[in-house]
């Protein structure tokens, strides 16, 4: 998961780009990125860390221009460790083009193949993100024909471009001389918005991951870009945009409205904080129906995604809602330090137990997930330790049992606490009275009440299914031993310093 940013305007563009990537950080903390155009010369500054750390004053003054993108990263393809894959990719031919992607190809292996033997283009990383660029690139010049570029050409490459590429991406570009590209992938999986500005005596355009890039700096979001379709912004300030694939479906990833997005964002015409009320609503519901005799005093949230749901959750079992945890904002790091004595210390860094709402109390906590079930077992065990009578731990999302393979970094299946295992065998794993989760058909129903235009997502995660159709048990199987190590998995997961910390969910 990552976060893209692209915009034309009539002034400088490096301030905006990088409050953009301010807003995005949550989507990705490996590294950052921001390229500018003028005079079709390109600016790049780009390196690892957070937003904050990879761009000084020097920086900023060297990337100047009217018209940029930026990127910033998680990385679930390559390698985290990596600069050489920090975002957004160069390549010269044709025309100059720089790439931002979010999500993540299934066929990047073959893409590579085909890269070198029939298009003669080499791909220096392995990031997949470097094989979209090369694999746009060559359509672009397909396109051209030797011939100055056009919309209806950078369309067509565009649609070959989908014709070729199987998996996730939302993407922005900019070609020299001509503008910013954005398009997303025929299933729409992950975000893209894009928003106006018309207070100036000619039209900005920005493009970007969440609505919350637009509206923080004045941009009036227009719509999502649709699933499979085009958009460009060329550098004198006109839109064109154009239904690139042949055969469209907005399915777009369930888990961004659970953990992904910001609450202030709207995705697909669904509000985040909307989907998250809704989901407490649902989940309130389950636990009236399914364990009528559950005494509760207080309902606590861990903190921050899962505060929505946890509100709306208190409301309808008419209990009390209480911050029991607070965050640390400014933990940092744990370095080179080995295994789970790392991750219990990381997780009380993190986060701080309140004991006056646990000692001698029923507690049901709310989380957004569970994921591997790690960081769960030790915040039940930190209420424990407060002093809760009991401890229910409750889950906004439905059972994570599949790995995703659409550009969010989960665990494989043998660490997936909750493959092969019953609620009451989770509740055991992480030391809980008992377990409770969403279920999948009320999640869906709680971001469809948000937007009841939306008929269709993507939930592979929670059910296996995967809408590109192309995931075979071998991918998967590959896709799993292309993993680090769990050991290793363990300690990096010490190290995420924001929100995506999904290996120890």
């Amino acid at each position: 998961m990552c976060g893209v940013i692209g915009v034309v305007s009539k002034g400088p563009v490096n301030q905006l780009l990088y409050d953009g990537l301010l807003l995005l950080q949550h989507r990705g903390q490996d590294a950052a990125g921001i390229v500018t155009t003028e005079r079709s010369t390109f600016h790049m500054h780009k390196g690892p860390g957070m937003v904050r750390d990879v761009f000084r004053t020097r920086d900023m003054r060297s990337l100047p221009g009217e018209m940029g993108v930026a990127h910033c990263r998680y990385p679930t393809a390559g390698s985290a460790a990596n600069a050489n894959e920090a975002q957004p990719f160069y390549v010269n031919s044709p025309f100059g083009i720089v790439l931002g992607h979010n999500g993540n190809l299934t066929n990047s292996d073959q893409l590579k193949q085909e890269m070198f033997r029939l298009d003669q283009r080499h791909i220096n990383t392995n990031s997949d993100s470097e094989v979209l660029l090369n694999v746009l690139a060559h359509e672009l010049d397909v396109a051209a024909q030797g011939r100055r570029l056009d919309p209806d050409k950078i369309f067509t490459a565009v649609a070959n471009v989908h014709k070729r590429v199987k998996g996730a991406y939302a993407v922005v570009a900019m070609i020299a001389g001509y503008g910013v590209l954005a398009f997303r992938d025929p299933f729409g999986i992950r975000p893209l918005i894009y928003g106006k500005n018309t207070s100036g005596e000619s039209a900005e355009y920005l493009v970007a991951s969440e609505s919350v890039a637009l509206t923080a700096f004045g941009f009036e979001p227009v719509r999502d870009v649709g699933a499979g379709e085009a958009i460009f912004f060329d550098e004198a300030g006109g839109f064109h945009s154009r239904q690139c694939a042949a055969k469209p479906q907005l399915s777009p990833c369930l888990f961004e409205y659970v953990y992904l997005a910001r609450p202030d964002s709207v995705m697909d015409g669904a509000s985040v904080y909307e989907t998250r009320l809704n989901m407490g609503r649902h989940l309130a519901e389950k636990i009236r129906r399914t364990m009528p005799g559950l005494e509760l005093d207080v309902v606590v949230p861990v903190p921050d995604t899962s505060r929505a749901s946890a509100l709306e959750l208190a409301k309808g079992l008419g209990v009390t809602y209480r911050e029991g945890f607070i965050r640390n904002r400014y933990i940092g790091r744990t370095f080179i330090m080995p295994g789970q004595a790392v991750r219990k210390k990381s997780v009380r860094q993190k986060l701080n137990v309140m004991a006056m709402e646990f000692k001698d109390k029923n507690v049901l906590i709310v989380d957004d997930s569970i994921v591997r079930g790690t960081t769960s077992r030790e915040i039940v065990q930190m209420a424990r330790e407060a002093g809760a009578k009991k401890v229910v731990f409750a889950s906004a999302a439905p059972p994570v049992r599949f790995a995703n393979v659409y550009g969010i970094d989960m665990p494989t299946r043998e660490e997936l606490i909750a493959t092969d295992r019953t609620e009451e065998e989770i509740a055991r794993e992480i030391c809980a009275d008992a377990v409770v989760y969403q279920d999948l058909d009320a999640l869906i129903a709680s971001v469809r009440e948000a937007n009841p235009a939306l008929t269709q997502f993507e939930t592979s995660c929670f059910d296996g299914h995967y809408i590109t159709g192309d995931v075979t048990s071998e991918y998967l199987a590959l896709v799993e031993s292309s993993r680090p190590s769990r050991r290793e998995s363990e300690d990096d997961a010490s190290d995420n310093g924001g929100q995506l910390d999904l290996n120890a969910a």
